[in-house]
């Protein structure tokens, strides 16, 4: 899988447009039937310009999904430490925050892409949040696809709770791992 890590300003957009391009033919075409000269000419972009990036729909949109997480982080810094992810606040901020982006979360359960969002939640855990004596790799692991599994239930039930009733919920059900050593 070829993803390119360069963030400038232009090939950003380029990649944004990508997979922004494969989400909205998501609406009307089957996964297994996405064709990259239909992606870049919804994207506006050359041939060339996806594979320079990308050997497949598949690159690109879990690329497209780490374009998203770099703005949390980058949105996130300086307000929440690296050991604070299991905190209520956190929750209620992680929830608001990818809410902004349903469409593609759903879009790409309807698609049965969960292996890509799995993938970058916990190449995200991996990254940014450290383990300690408190809390374990498995503990993580757990609580990263908890809360992408209760995220997704959330925004397929038409979110009939508040993000704060959810933020609770979870933090009533992981805070034990905060407290036992404390």
């Amino acid at each position: 899988m070829i993803i390119s890590t360069s963030m400038n300003t232009k090939t950003k957009f380029t990649r944004t447009c990508i997979g922004e391009a494969i989400l909205a033919l998501l609406q009307d075409t089957d996964f297994t039937k996405l064709k990259v000269s239909d992606i870049v000419k919804k994207a506006g972009v050359a041939r060339a310009s996806f594979y320079k990036y990308y050997d497949s729909p598949y690159a690109a949109l879990t690329d497209y999904l780490q374009i998203i997480i770099s703005e949390y982080v980058e949105d996130n810094q300086g307000t929440q430490k690296r050991d604070t992810y299991m905190e209520r606040d956190h929750i209620l901020y992680s929830l608001e925050f990818f809410d902004q982006y349903r469409e593609l979360f759903l879009t790409l359960a309807e698609h049965g892409l969960h292996g890509i969002m799995l993938e970058g939640v916990n190449q995200f855990m991996e990254e940014n949040v450290k383990t300690t004596k408190k809390i374990s790799v498995y503990e993580l692991y757990s609580y990263a696809g908890g809360l992408l599994n209760t995220f997704l239930k959330w925004e397929q039930e038409g979110k009939k709770d508040s993000a704060e009733d959810v933020a609770d919920m979870l933090y009533d059900l992981y805070s034990h791992s905060m407290r036992k050593d404390a």
